[in-house]
């Protein structure tokens, strides 16, 4: 049976889902693939911390160890931040290693470059999971972009604030209160900053701006705000308007021009992001051809992202398996 060789970088919340999600979808992607996918490696940055990881698996702080790794194929980048993951990136594309990431923060700066690079060497770029978890709105506006033009992007792209302003409204409480909440179920980080100060969102935005439109706007330009100003008076003004607070990424091009807000907005029933609750995305293009449509999904959570990665792996192993395929 041909192995595909995996390793993955980073063994947090995303490592871990695609970690578990490789073991229980092996025999789907085995009838897919043709192949087997072993679990060749993984990186950590604490080698005292306990795992639950097989142990014939090779567990190492040191990148060179997996890199070095006879006959590996393909990398999961789960590392946060923009460093040292886009090194490690650069160094596995020039090794003609196929690499799929979940780092957001890193792919709206680097993103670019890095499938500029993939072109050169032969390798692939998966990168599904950095904007929407589960929602797969890269796959579809890349299908999209065949022949349609899109004119604008409108989306909930970060499950944690959404997740925080559905319960200050259904539950009529603070925003601090609707924060631990949102700790204590595991939607939000011990450090929930990144969240609830827009930036996530705004780094997904980009991401889906340069996918779209080619180019990203000048960052500073950005109109970004978060959602931790909101009140719990001001959530239940807006229902008795029966209008809703969300937190909307915004992009669409003027005169050339590519504009983008990151901010909270309200919105009444009839738009697509009205009944878009908990920890959910929903992600709205304007398309040429095909007009408004809305995609929803789970946003949050370490299987949702950890789909989008394994997705991205049937994705580039079946275009090679069918490029290594006789033509008839």
């Amino acid at each position: 049976m041909t192995i595909i060789k995996a390793a993955l970088l980073g063994y947090g919340t995303v490592g871990q889902g695609v970690y578990t999600a490789l073991k229980t979808h092996r025999q789907q992607l085995k009838k897919l693939l043709g192949a087997e996918v072993e679990i060749a490696g993984v990186l950590i940055k604490d080698p005292n911390k306990k795992r639950d990881i097989d142990q014939d698996i090779l567990i190492t702080t040191e990148f060179e160890d997996i890199l070095n790794i006879p006959g590996l194929q393909v990398i999961f980048e789960a590392i946060v931040g923009e460093e040292p993951g886009f090194t490690y990136l650069n160094r596995a594309i020039e090794k003609g290693i196929q690499v799929i990431t979940a780092n957001k923060v890193m792919f709206a700066r680097y993103g670019k470059v890095l499938l500029q690079k993939g072109q050169k060497y032969g390798v692939s770029v998966g990168y599904e999971a950095t904007t929407a978890g589960g929602v797969p709105i890269i796959r579809t506006l890349k299908q999209l972009l065949q022949v349609n033009k899109i004119n604008r992007i409108q989306g909930i792209v970060n499950g944690t604030s959404n997740f925080i302003l559905t319960e200050m409204r259904s539950r009529g409480i603070s925003f601090d209160e609707a924060l631990q909440l949102a700790q204590r179920n595991g939607y939000a980080e011990e450090d929930p900053t990144s969240d609830i100060s827009g930036k996530d969102a705004f780094c997904k935005t980009m991401i889906l701006s340069e996918l779209a439109f080619g180019k990203q706007p000048i960052w500073s330009d950005v109109e970004l705000e978060g959602i931790t100003s909101i009140t719990e008076e001001q959530v239940q003004q807006a229902l008795q308007l029966n209008l809703r607070y969300k937190h909307v990424a915004d992009i669409y091009q003027e005169n050339g021009t590519i504009k983008a807000s990151v901010k909270p907005i309200f919105v009444g029933e009839s738009h697509p992001l009205f009944s878009v609750d908990g920890v959910d995305n929903a992600i709205t293009v304007e398309a040429s051809l095909l007009g408004r449509f809305t995609l929803t999904g789970p946003g949050a959570g370490k299987l949702p992202t950890a789909s989008a990665m394994v997705e991205d792996l049937a994705d580039i192993f079946t275009v090679k398996k069918r490029e290594l395929q006789p033509s008839i």
